[in-house]
């Protein structure tokens, strides 16, 4: 599909006043994405792992208006949060040519997260996908009956589209369980504009694999991710990085085939390491691991060694790690967690998820 294919037409002017409210979870790379074009078009192919349990919760209430322009007010947990507005503000100006009845109406945009908003978990993804399929669940009320937006499949891959463009990662939160965005000759359905389901075979031991969050530090990031993409314009690795990415998803494409948890481990955690390496070589340069990040890495060895465990790390674009292991292995790792890793969180904070099936509609 093309942008002009997300592009509506025609839509029902006579609706006055509405509600729609979608749960979006947050979803965690394995191969990362690090680097994009103009209009949030990634560099280089990226799959992750959608969450179960760490997602954003949005109703938006439209109302419609005589005057003209956007005009939406932003409730976080309750109370007016003026801090949003300028992101949501550029994300409409973004979709306005995919969605024109924007300027038609007054939005009420009520949100909140499952997990504490000053975490440190990344909450762009979880919160622009569930912007963008409240938006998605409006459109298709305004539309006739029959209008393509009817269609699951179009209304998936449009709000994946629309959320890409408030938060390139946000478009793989749409649907579960392992999501690829970005072009890649090895996944067939695979595009630049939105994020797609990996379809191909994966292997019973990536059922319900566990994600326990680790949270290093809580406070804002030094260098923000927009940053980050931004520098990756004449760094001196870029393009092998590029064509790094492209590599391994093939390779772990074969590896979800067949199970190879030792593969799996090399792939993952080298991407993690591989990001900040980037961060680390851009100029100018910087470090968002911070101490703590790295002796829980070395613990992981070292357990995985002593033990023969499967339990790996990754990183997102932040000190936090996210440890990954099978679900047989479940209380086993917890228990390694609480005597020899949660030393190293703040307060002690960390949050158990798991592999999720996507966004889910809350009706009203």
């Amino acid at each position: 599909m093309t942008e002009q294919d997300f592009i509506l037409k025609n839509y029902n002017a006579n609706i006055d006043n509405g509600s729609v409210k979608w749960t979006s979870p947050s979803n965690i790379a394995l191969v990362k994405y690090w680097g994009k074009k103009k209009h949030q078009i990634p560099e280089n192919p990226s799959i992750s792992f959608t969450l179960s349990d760490c997602k954003t919760i949005t109703e938006i209430t439209y109302t419609k208006k005589d005057s003209k322009g956007f005009s939406f007010d932003v409730f976080f947990e309750g109370n007016k949060n003026e801090a949003f507005k300028p992101k949501i503000q550029t994300f409409f100006e973004r979709i306005e040519s995919y969605m024109p009845f924007l300027t038609a109406f007054h939005f009420k945009i009520e949100t909140s997260n499952t997990f504490p908003h000053s975490s440190g978990i990344a909450s762009s993804a979880s919160g622009m996908s569930a912007i963008a399929l409240c938006l998605m669940s409006i459109e298709k009320k305004l539309t006739t009956q029959g209008n393509s937006t009817n269609d699951q499949a179009y209304f998936n891959k449009k709000a994946s589209f629309l959320a890409r463009l408030g938060s390139g990662s946000a478009c793989r939160s749409i649907e579960g369980e392992l999501v690829v965005w970005g072009k890649n000759d090895s996944v067939s359905n695979s595009s630049d504009l939105y994020g797609t389901k990996f379809e191909a075979d994966v292997h019973s031991v990536f059922k319900n694999y566990q994600d326990t969050i680790l949270l290093v530090d809580k406070g804002e990031k030094q260098v923000s991710s927009t940053v980050g993409h931004q520098l990756m314009y004449g760094h001196p690795f870029a393009e092998e990085r590029f064509k790094q990415a492209h590599v391994n998803i093939a390779n772990l494409k074969t590896v979800l085939a067949t199970g190879d948890l030792n593969e799996f481990i090399k792939i993952v955690e080298s991407e993690a390491l591989t990001l900040h390496a980037m961060m680390m070589t851009s100029l100018p340069y910087f470090i968002l691991m911070k101490p703590n990040t790295l002796e829980i890495i070395n613990k992981i060895w070292a357990y995985r060694a002593q033990t023969d465990s499967k339990v790996c790390f990754t990183l997102d674009a932040g000190a936090n790690v996210h440890v990954l292991y099978p679900e047989s292995e479940k209380q086993n790792v917890i228990e390694f967690i609480k005597n020899e890793l949660v030393t190293y969180c703040q307060n002690g904070h960390y949050i158990c998820d798991q592999i999720g099936q996507g966004a889910n509609q809350i009706q009203l």
